[in-house]
This record gives C-alpha cells, structure tokens and sequence, in this order.
C-alpha cells in the first residue's frame, strides 16, 4: 500500500476525494457527482474517487476518470438518530467498519484534494483519523462544502459548537465553500460561522446543474416514462423516498390537468409496504406512470410542463435551472433547511410552496389546475461550479508543489492518529442531513 507520505510521480494527474456521508436520500452523493463532473473537465483531467455513503452511488453514471467506494450504509432515524440500513442494530461496530474503510481509501489513493460534503468530521465522526492522517502529512488540501442553508441559527451553532467544527475546520481544513448566494441567505453571518473560520470561509455561489449530460442515460430514462404516451407530462420525484410517501400519496390521487399525464418517480428507499400501496394507486389509472429510479432525472425533469417535489438542495438547484413552473414540498423535520430555502425562493416567484401540514391529493389538484405562469426571474449567484473548478485546480496545484516538502517528514504512527482522533471526539450526536 503506498505510504501517505509517498512523492507522487512527476506530471501525474491531480487526485481528487469526495466524500459524503449519505444517510438520507441521494442530496449529499448527487451533489459530489456533480461537482466530480465540473472537476473532471480540467486540464490534465483528475483521477476522482468518490466515498458514498449508500449502494445506490453504483448505479449512477460517473464522469470519465471516476471510481466509487461504497461504504455500508446507515439509516437516518425521524428524531435524527441513526442505525445501520442492513447490517443489524450494532451502530458502533458499522461506525468503526466505515471509519477504517476511508482511512484505507485515503491511505492508498493518495488524494492532492479532499472535500468534504457538509459534515466536518463524518456521520459518526467517522472521518476523524483520516483527517487526522491527512492533514499530518501536509500535501493534501482539505476542503468543506457546505449546502447554503444548513438549519435555523440557534440548532445549527449549538450542533457545530457540540461537535466541535469550528475546531476540526481550524486544525485540519484549508477552505470552506459554501454553495449558495447571500444576497437568499447568508450562512456565515446568520450562523456565527465567518468571524470563527475567518478567511478561509467563503460563498461560491449556487451549483447550477445546467450542464450536466449524459446523453445515452437521458435516452434511456425518457424511454422509461415515455412507454409510448405522447401527452405532456406533470414529473414529481421524492429522491431516495424515505420521506416522500406523503407526497407521493397526494400525488398519485390528485387530479391532473386536461390531456396530461403523471409520472411519478419514488425512490429507492421507500419502505416497500408504502411504495406498493402508492403504486396500487397508480396502476388504477390511464393517466400516470410509476418509475421507482431514474439516475438522470434532471433530464425527465427539464422535458416536464410542470415540477412536484421536494426541497432538497439538489431538486431545488435543477428547477431553478429549468425554469418550469414547481411547487416544492419542503421537509420540516428533522430540520427546517428545506423550508427557509423554499420561504425565500417563494417570496421571490421563483418557485411555488405548499407546507407538509397543507399536502394533499386536492392541494396538489388545484395547483395543477391554476395557469401555469411562468416563474420570476432569477438574480441568484448560480456560477458556483465554476468557482469551485477554479478553486480545487488552485489547490491541487498548491499540492503538488508542495510534496517535496513531505519528503524528509516521518509518518504518523497509528497510535498518534488514534490519540488525534480521541482528543477532539465527544459523545456521539446525530449530524446534519
């Protein structure tokens, strides 16, 4: 296995880690794809290896010069609390499983550049000796990315201040992305968070998925809800599903408009019991389809006259860009993120908002029956991608040059790293979605 501290070959390609945690849905994983997309576009183009947090990451595309591991998977509990997806109920013997996993990742990958997707230190806290390991070494850059809206003030500070953030961000990261425009929300001002990270901490703008393709997959995915109906389509798709039932309940008994039809996507993570009784429903109609996966739904999505969904980052960054009219049904529990985006996007016509408490198959009819007027304009920062092309190429570059500076340094014994790993870990608490 190649030693952390290895010099890396003279005009190899720079090596770039993402890692997420992914207990809830497909938000965190969709979003390191799509950022592996916009990074494996530079010049020499990267070796990306992906750290997922679900066996879905396998069945989604990946860019050219793209790999996955797959971790076992954890479940995310409604008070926020989680258990292993599959593999019995021993929470500390998967935490240890994922933890050892990454490290060994890390270990033999060798990465210039890691980001980390929204969680500092891992579900679990399972990336403390990798950054550990790391940031010892001192080539590897170090990167968080954080979504725009995290949770209201109070809940969001007190997490990162119980977790310990701002001091595993202070030891071990370089950089701090936020992906979002404070002229819709502020993350650093509003949560305390730039005086803390200081300069290191910066908004990027919005990731605007626009031009991602995958043309084959597209092809494939419209033939899926096409099955040979030429009508218009009204798409609604809940991510993973593990808390879409609702919506697709209300979906799939509401009315839809003159002539068009339903398609409905539910996710892979729907208790089976519910997504059987949502599609019951849907086969005793001639006006709607049920697709359990797509892995390219933005595609379905942009040929839609109109959108249904949630309010995740992702779902929301995809009808800002196609512009159709949407209603989004934001998630409220166990965190309000969804909805303070959807307040704020709505109070500026960009999108329309219905609350969980007022979901129904009649609500969602009588949206579908009102004209279907055109959203606002939007102003938002949505060149995020770019930025952070321009940012991780800087930072690989930093990298590289600076592997000769680790040349002579000794490497870390395994007992230090668990000492490192040990001073900053508290009780286990449950992290951000």
């Amino acid at each position: 296995m190649m030693s952390p501290h290895a010099t890396p070959r003279p005009g190899r390609s720079p090596r770039i880690m993402l890692y997420s945690h992914d207990t809830l849905g497909y938000g965190h994983l969709r979003r390191n794809l799509l950022l592996a997309t916009a990074l494996s576009e530079l010049a020499p183009r990267p070796e990306i290896l992906l750290i997922g947090g679900m066996r879905e990451a396998g069945a989604f595309a990946l860019p050219p010069g793209t790999d996955v591991v797959t971790l076992p998977a954890y479940a995310k509990q409604g008070d926020g609390s989680y258990l292993p997806r599959e593999l019995g109920g021993d929470l500390e013997r998967l935490a240890r499983m994922r933890s050892r996993t990454i490290r060994s990742a890390a270990e033999g990958f060798d990465p210039d550049l890691l980001i980390v997707d929204n969680v500092p230190r891992g579900a679990q806290f399972e990336l403390d000796e990798t950054l550990a390991m790391l940031s010892d070494g001192g080539r590897c850059r170090i990167v968080l990315g954080l979504r725009d809206v995290i949770d209201e003030r109070s809940v969001t500070r007190l997490q990162w201040l119980r977790q310990r953030n701002f001091e595993t961000v202070r030891r071990h990261f370089d950089d701090v992305w936020v992906y979002g425009d404070p002229a819709l929300y502020d993350l650093l001002d509003d949560c305390g968070m730039r005086g803390p990270l200081g300069t290191r901490a910066r908004h990027v703008g919005y990731l605007d998925p626009a031009g991602r393709r995958d043309g084959a997959q597209a092809e494939t995915d419209r033939a899926a809800i096409a099955k040979g109906d030429p009508r218009p389509y009204v798409f609604c798709a809940v991510g993973g599903g593990r808390d879409g039932a609702a919506l697709c309940d209300a979906f799939a008994h509401a009315t839809m408009p003159a002539g068009h039809r339903g398609v409905l996507v539910t996710g892979t993570q729907m208790p089976e019991a519910l997504r059987e009784r949502v599609r019951e429903v849907v086969a005793s109609r001639d006006d709607m389809t049920l697709v359990p996966f797509l892995r390219e739904p933005f595609e379905a999505m942009r040929g839609a006259a109109r959108v249904i969904g949630m309010g995740g980052y992702n779902t929301t960054m995809e009808l800002l860009s196609i512009g159709s009219p949407s209603l989004i049904v934001p998630r409220c529990v166990p965190r309000l993120e969804q909805l303070m985006r959807t307040e704020r996007l709505a109070a500026r016509g960009l999108v329309s908002m219905l609350r969980p408490e007022e979901l129904s198959a009649g609500a969602v009819g009588e949206w579908l029956a009102r004209p279907a007027a055109a959203p606002g304009t939007s102003a938002l920062d949505m060149n995020g991608l770019e930025r952070v092309k321009s940012l991780a190429e800087a930072l690989c570059a930093e990298a590289v040059a600076g592997a000769a500076r680790r040349d002579t340094a000794p490497a870390p014994t395994a007992a230090r790293l668990a000492a490192v790993a040990a001073a900053t870990r508290p009780a286990p608490v449950a992290l951000a979605a």
